[in-house]
């Protein structure tokens, strides 16, 4: 399966490529997600990928400011802006997504990105025509 549409990754799915973790499967189906993907993230992602790899991989700050140099220079990072906020906003009242989700989701649709990968959200949702949410690992 090769998907070269516009593809934004949540942040759990990097961590499973990231982490040597009991979810053997899930870490195995992240790593070839990435090869068959151009994937683009938020800086939220950025943020909430670096304190997670602190906290369970005890990554030093030397280990996170290069993974924050290289997220910059392989894939596109959304920046939050005052559009995106006001954006999330409107999601979580039309999906009643968290707080979080609706920011990623804001993102990914700043982005026009046409799939979203997340373990957290609803499988197969199509967020306003646009953007449709898929677990990879269902």
């Amino acid at each position: 399966m090769s998907d070269k549409s516009a593809v934004f990754i949540d942040t759990n799915i990097w961590l499973y490529a990231f982490l040597d973790t009991d979810e053997e499967e899930k870490s195995q189906r992240a790593k070839e997600l990435f090869q068959q993907v151009d994937p683009m993230l938020s800086v939220q992602v950025v943020n909430e990928v670096c304190v997670n790899l602190i906290k369970k991989a005890d990554f030093s700050e030397e280990q996170i400011a290069r993974l924050i140099q290289s997220f910059y220079e392989k894939y596109p990072v959304v920046e939050m802006d005052e559009s995106i906020l006001l954006a999330a906003s409107q999601l979580r009242q039309e999906y009643s997504f968290s707080f979080w989700d609706s920011m990623v989701v804001a993102c990914a649709l700043a982005a026009n990105a046409e799939i979203l990968y997340s373990e957290d959200m609803q499988n197969g949702l199509s967020v306003r025509g646009a953007l449709k949410i898929i677990n990879p690992f269902v």
